[in-house]
């Protein structure tokens, strides 16, 4: 079930656990020998998540001058170059041409080689050789958060995703990764820390319009774990204007709001993960996600839990609360070779 009337829910609060769980990791993996390869890194990794009119890259090789568009239609507006990523020939000079759309905007390599003017008049340009193979990423920096963001890819170098033919405008699937899990959804989402344990409580509250992402363009906490059949309830702080709450897999859809105190809320009854987002800054990384059931694998570490103060909160020491919450508590057990039960009888003793 889901409405958009307003109801009180118990408040989320993080612990400033995180950190501790990762160094703990650590040094468990260094106790125990192990090693973790690296992970194999992609030229693009996770750059064009957000952006939202990437279509694959564009071959126009084989041309002396490629333009590019500056304020193209894209990511909920005008912040978008087009096309996004295009491969050319060592030698080639690009061209990125102001559409006057957008407000002002500028183009800015990732690695300091060249930099246009801030702008928003119609026709300027701005040009750049490329002689060195290789892959230069670049971005608009006022709108970088928002999606726009573009790639030269120079000579025969391999890419991750597949090519777009010149002009035929062709789309290739995306790269978020399949089957449970977030996959790429949280890679631009600046406030997410891992999933908030929010179970135990027949009601949580999550922020609508909290700070993240460059201005109050975030839900707070961003993922949370809850128990099957409890209500998640949004609850609008009145900042970053007109936002509203709506599921990937379509189960649900809040309306559009921005006044202080608007809620909706919505009943998780299956085990699974369901993530949403706000429509209009989607691209600004204001997502979210809802775990439900301990048996949904969310492929993400554990940030601590719900404020104990409030409804269904637990109990007991934060000694305790830090030896059962996640993944941190199973390190902390397994490095010290003591189960919890046991911790708790060698306290009793000698008390």
């Amino acid at each position: 079930m889901n409405s958009d009337t307003p109801r009180s829910g118990g408040a989320l609060d993080r612990r400033t656990f995180l950190k501790g769980a990762a160094g703990v990791a650590g040094a468990a993996a260094v106790g125990a020998g192990a090693s973790v390869p690296a992970a194999a890194q992609s030229p693009f990794g996770g750059w064009f998540d957000g952006v939202s009119n990437y279509d694959g890259v564009v071959d126009e090789t084989g041309k002396s001058e490629v333009t590019v568009e500056v304020g193209a239609r894209g990511n909920n507006g005008n912040f978008a170059f087009g096309p996004a990523a295009v491969r050319v020939d060592p030698g080639t000079t690009v061209t990125w041409k102001w559409t006057g759309k957008g407000g002002s905007h500028n183009v800015v390599a990732e690695d300091g080689s060249f930099e246009s003017k801030l702008t928003g008049e119609q026709g300027h340009t701005f040009s750049q050789r490329f002689d060195q193979t290789g892959i230069v990423k670049y971005a608009c920096s006022p709108h970088k958060a928002m999606g726009m963001k573009g790639a030269v890819v120079v000579g025969d170098v391999a890419v991750e995703s597949a090519t777009t033919s010149s002009g035929s405008g062709s789309k290739q699937s995306g790269g978020s990764s399949s089957g449970g899990g977030f996959g790429s959804w949280f890679d631009n989402v600046s406030n997410y820390e891992g999933v908030v344990d929010g179970t135990g409580r027949s009601a949580v509250t999550i922020e609508v319009g909290a700070k993240g992402n460059n201005g109050n363009f975030a839900f707070d906490p961003p993922a949370v774990r809850v128990d099957p059949g409890t209500t998640v309830v949004w609850k609008w702080t009145g900042k970053g204007g007109s936002h509203n709450v709506v599921a990937e897999d379509g189960s649900f859809e809040s309306q559009m709001a921005g006044s202080a105190g608007h809620a909706f809320e919505h009943t998780f009854e299956e085990t699974g993960i369901t993530k949403y987002a706000c429509s209009p800054h989607k691209a600004m990384g204001m997502k979210g996600a809802v775990v439900v059931g301990s048996e949904a694998a969310s492929e993400e570490p554990t940030a601590g839990s719900l404020d104990g103060g409030g409804s269904g909160g637990s109990g007991g020491s934060d000694l305790e609360d830090t030896l059962t919450v996640g993944l941190g508590g199973a390190l902390v057990v397994g490095l010290l070779g003591l189960p919890v039960a046991e911790m708790r009888k060698r306290r009793k003793e000698s008390q």
